[in-house]
């Protein structure tokens, strides 16, 4: 196949998206296919004289490395020699139209919340993973809990807060503050007094005007990929300091990833058979990947959110947890072209 990896983005977790994509595009390479790695908010900034020829083409290089600090997004558009509001290159639809698919190797708000699903629909352009409305649902948080919760998912409780809200007191305390529609954990905090708690508004806010405040639940977090509707083996994420923020999730040696988990086999069997449901119940499609908890005092299992386009690094977590499934990440990687070019 003729593939485009498309990467990079002008969401908060570009740097991530980068790294994802690079490993993605050289392991389909790998098994054969043709693929060029495209950062979605730059474009193809090579010429050419047919979209097709750019699969032949020398590849302008994408690099750049994931640091501890959040992208300077104001820095990136001034990088870019399109001038103008738009979010992905002048010519991205026309090269993507030229491909047999499109792999999203993205993060974050471009790619991952049903816009850009949607303009390919539009387009008529083939493309990885959940359509618009499944991305849609998963990247709101607020409207995930309540898709969630109908199915009788457990989620944690709490409310939304506008920051023109006049009820700004917390739901209660500690409280886990996050933007409602955000990724990476980028602008979440644990608030323990109410001042954390106005702290951790304000931080929020400079992200997204409406924060998600949930009772803290104290436990073992533990994350389940789905692929083709089947969960694949939990992995427990053990951070190395208060929680698993950016840095946590990206900085080597800061985080236990531990697969195959050590837990009961009726608590696996329990986060893989709600993993599935809460894949069904988002409307996902291909290829996610759920975030749980299993509260510490009780034993159960709370759904936190679903990652529609989770990390896709060999060293991420789906693919930690594929290769316990007897997946390799090249593997991995086909298997989830295939099985998006079965939507159409």
């Amino acid at each position: 196949m003729d593939i485009i990896v498309l990467c990079g983005g002008l969401s908060m977790e570009r740097d991530v998206s980068i790294k994802s994509g690079a490993c993605i595009a050289e392991a389909l390479r790998e098994k054969g296919h043709r693929v060029v790695l495209v950062d979605s908010f730059f474009g193809y900034e090579g010429a050419y004289d047919d979209p097709k020829d750019i699969f032949t083409l020398p590849q302008p290089p994408i690099g750049g490395e994931i640091t501890a600090e959040v992208p300077d997004i104001a820095a990136v558009k001034a990088r870019r020699a399109q001038k103008n509001d738009s979010r992905i290159g002048d010519n991205l639809m026309e090269i993507c139209r030229a491909a047999d698919l499109v792999f999203l190797g993205l993060h974050g708000a471009d790619g991952e919340d049903g816009r850009l699903q949607a303009a390919f629909d539009i387009a008529g352009v083939k493309y990885t993973g959940s359509g618009y409305l499944g991305s849609a649902a998963a990247m709101n948080k607020e409207c995930a809990k309540r898709l969630m919760a109908a199915n009788g998912i457990r989620v944690a409780e709490g409310k939304v807060i506008n920051i023109h809200d006049e009820d700004k007191s917390a739901p209660c305390l500690p409280c886990v503050v996050k933007p409602k529609s955000n990724g990476s954990s980028v602008g979440t905090s644990i608030a323990h007094t109410v001042d954390e708690f106005r702290t951790a508004l304000e931080l929020c806010w400079k992200y997204e005007d409406d924060a998600l405040c949930e009772r803290y639940i104290k436990g073992r977090e533990i994350d389940v990929g789905v692929i083709a509707g089947k969960a694949l083996p939990p992995i427990e994420i053990c951070p190395k300091g208060s929680f698993f923020d950016y840095e946590h999730k990206y900085q080597s040696g800061m985080t236990d990833e531990i697969c195959p988990v050590d837990i009961e086999k009726s608590v696996i069997d329990e986060l893989m058979r709600t993993a599935e449901r809460v894949y069904n119940a988002l409307f996902l499609e291909v290829y996610a990947r759920m975030d749980f908890i299993v509260e510490g005092a009780t034993g159960d299992i709370y759904c936190l959110e679903a990652n529609t386009l989770p990390g896709m690094t060999p060293a991420s977590l789906l693919p930690k947890e594929a290769r316990e499934a007897g997946i390799e990440y090249a593997d991995l990687c086909d298997t989830i072209a295939r099985e998006s070019l079965k939507k159409y």
